[in-house]
């Protein structure tokens, strides 16, 4: 891949003059993202995000392309987006163009602590891709965070300058309580109405966030920063705990002590909302590749279909079969299965340990399977602070 030089560093100065690379400063202490409805995103979700109940546009956004890009430890994701019309999809968006690949940013680093040069070099690749669609596709204001991998790495804000050196690409780490409040800003919408409470999850490469959710207590209360009671955000993902117990062959013992492993380190989050309401509609709602591919497996896909997965509920008992075919298939089954592949194959069963432990800490009949999270909660927090609306909308 071709990587032009930034010249000054200064800004996207690749993407021109017209883009604004959004940085939010104490995110998590101003609750920027953590207000967004919870029904802003319909669980349809194929080219447009619908947005019920969501609020009335103050003003029109013409000629605004927005992208929300999202580094972690193990992919690379980019969205790039405009306003939907406001007669077709009120508050909502429409993707025009996408980008997805493993880099593997965050390899090795649990033992080294620092980004490795391969690794570095197979996400400037990945990167540089992501400002080539984001220059054709004249996008004018962009957020582009960085998760856990820059955050525990002792080489991380060198990662960042490089990025700014080579690319002109602005990243941002964002701390571990905005990664949450993001994720569930783009997925919450697919919580139950009727649902007292509800837990969310994403599972990620290197750290997994968990978050209580709770129905709204007033109708004229429904931000998601009046929902979310609880969160945690666990220092570990599938690659890390693929690395720290391996991945390609995992035996019932290994799975077991993964699913330990995970269980005392939510320990402390299972203490603080043992008091909680539970009604008989609680469920469990999954943003992650792990959940992703458990639902892809499920509808025995040949190829996954992000049409067929975002929104579909599984039974528990569903999902214990799904687990326990993942669970039989060996690494060259589960890398040669269109859902998997050889990139996540190594890493597939370590996600379904975490998912493992969290089923077992909060028992439910249902799961609730999403494609979407981060990158949706960024593009809603820039589309609504261009509509006015501020906090007091997201």
């Amino acid at each position: 891949m071709r990587r032009a030089d930034a010249g000054n560093g200064k800004g996207m100065t690749r993407l021109g003059p017209a883009l604004e690379i959004v940085k939010v400063e104490n995110d998590a202490a101003r609750s920027a993202a953590s207000d967004t409805p919870a029904a802003l995103l319909a669980p349809a979700l194929a080219q447009q995000h619908p947005g019920c109940g969501a609020p009335r546009w103050e003003r029109p956004l013409p000629g605004f392309t927005y992208a929300a890009l999202d580094l972690g430890t193990n992919n690379c994701r980019l969205l790039i987006a405009r306003p939907a019309a406001r007669e077709a999809v009120p508050g909502g968006f429409k993707i025009i163009d996408s980008f997805s690949r493993i880099v593997r940013l965050g390899e090795g680093l649990s033992q080294s602590g620092r980004l490795g040069e391969a690794a570095i070099e197979r996400t400037l690749d990945a990167l540089a891709v992501c400002r080539d669609k984001m220059q054709a596709r004249n996008v004018t204001r962009a957020r582009l965070i960085a998760t856990e991998a820059c955050r525990a790495a002792q080489n991380g804000a060198q990662f960042i300058a490089k990025v700014r050196n080579t690319l002109g690409l602005e990243l941002e780490i964002v701390d571990r309580e905005t990664e949450a409040h993001l994720a569930a800003a783009g997925c919450a919408s697919l919580a139950d109405e009727a649902a007292e409470s509800v837990l969310l999850f994403d599972i990620g490469g290197g750290s997994s966030e968990v978050i209580w959710l709770e129905r709204a207590e007033r109708a004229d209360r429904t931000g998601l920063r009046d929902r979310i009671r609880f969160w945690v955000s666990l220092k570990l993902g599938v690659v890390t705990l693929a690395e720290k117990f391996g991945g390609f062959e995992v035996s019932d013992d290994v799975f077991e002590t993964m699913v330990h492993y995970v269980t005392r380190e939510l320990d402390g989050f299972i203490a603080r909302v043992a008091e909680r309401g539970r009604c008989d509609r609680f469920h469990l709602l999954g943003t992650s590749g792990t959940v992703t591919t458990i639902a892809g497996i499920f509808l025995n896909l040949v190829r996954y279909d992000r049409r067929r997965v975002d929104g579909l509920w599984m039974s528990n008992e569903e999902v214990n079969q799904t687990i326990e075919k993942l669970r039989r298939m060996n690494y060259r089954e589960r890398a040669a299965n269109g859902c998997i592949g050889p990139e996540r194959a190594d890493l597939v069963l370590a996600g379904c340990a975490i998912l493992e432990a969290i089923r077992r800490a909060f028992p439910a009949e249902r799961v609730r399977i999403a494609d979407r999270g981060l990158r949706e909660g960024i593009l809603l927090q820039l589309m609504q602070a261009d509509r006015g609306l501020g906090e007091s909308g997201l």
